[in-house]
C-alpha cells in the first residue's frame, strides 16, 4: 500500500502545511502504509497552454517533471492533496499542477483510488481550500475520505493539536485503500463526470484506441 501527498507550499519543508500533511501520512504509515511527501516547489511544472495536444495524443508540448509525477501518482493507491489558503484559494504552484492534470481528469487515469485533503491559513478561508481540493481528488475520478484545516493564527501550536486528527486522517485513508470506502453522493458525481467526458473519449477513440479499449473493460462506454 503506498500513499502519495503532494503538497503546494513555495516554503517546502518551512510549511505549516507540509507539517499537517506529514502528520496524516505519518497516521497512514502506522496503518501499513509506505508514504511519500512530494513538495511540487521543488519540480518545474510550465502552465497549461491549452493546446489540447495531451487530449489527442497522451503527451503534453512541454517537457518538464509533470511527467513523472503524474507516474508517481499512478502507482500510489492513495493521494494527499495539502495546499496553504492564499488570497482565498490554492497556490500558484498547485493551481498550475492542477492545470496540467487535464489528460489524467479527462481519461479518468487515477480512478479507484482513494484520497484526503487537508490545508494551513492564518485566519479564514481552510475550509474552502480544502473543499476545492477535495473537488479536484473526484474530478480525478478518486473518492474522497475526508479532509482537514487548521487556522493557525500565525502560529505552530494549532498545527501541533491537530496532530492526532490528522493521523487520525492518515489511518482512515490507509483502512480505505484495505479494506474499501464507500460515499454515494461522490461515487455519483464521478459517475456523472465520466458521463461528461465519455463524448471526448468516444470520439478520440481512433487517437487514444488504448484509453477507449480500457474505458469498454470499465464498463464506462457500452
Amino acid at each position: 500500500m503506498k500513499i502519495l501527498a503532494i503538497h503546494g507550499s513555495p516554503r517546502t519543508i518551512r510549511s505549516t502545511t507540509r507539517r499537517l500533511a506529514g502528520f496524516v501520512l505519518e497516521g497512514a504509515a502506522d496503518a501499513g502504509a509506505e508514504t511519500e511527501m512530494i513538495d511540487l516547489a521543488d519540480y518545474r511544472i510550465v502552465p497549461c497552454t491549452a493546446c489540447e495536444a495531451c487530449t489527442l495524443n497522451g503527451t503534453c508540448v512541454n517537457d518538464d517533471d509533470l511527467p513523472s509525477l503524474v507516474a508517481r501518482m499512478k502507482e500510489a493507491d492513495a493521494i494527499v492533496f495539502g495546499s496553504p489558503v492564499y488570497i482565498d484559494n490554492i497556490t500558484g504552484q498547485m493551481k498550475v499542477f492542477f492545470d496540467r492534470l487535464a489528460d489524467a481528469i479527462h481519461y479518468q487515469q487515477l480512478a479507484g483510488k482513494y484520497g484526503c485533503a487537508v490545508a494551513t491559513t492564518e485566519e479564514s478561508g481552510g475550509d474552502d481550500v480544502v473543499a476545492y481540493l477535495s473537488h479536484v481528488l473526484n474530478y480525478l475520478g478518486i473518492i474522497s475520505v475526508g479532509g482537514i484545516s487548521v487556522a493557525t493564527g500565525g502560529k505552530p501550536e494549532p498545527v501541533d493539536a491537530a496532530e492526532p486528527a490528522a493521523r487520525a486522517l492518515g489511518k482512515k485513508l490507509a483502512d480505505a485503500v484495505r479494506d474499501g470506502y464507500a460515499d454515494p453522493v461522490q461515487e455519483a458525481v464521478l459517475t456523472d463526470n465520466r458521463a461528461y467526458f465519455r463524448s471526448m473519449v468516444e470520439e478520440n477513440r481512433d487517437l487514444r484506441p488504448e484509453e477507449y479499449e480500457r474505458w469498454m473493460r470499465m464498463g464506462w462506454i457500452r
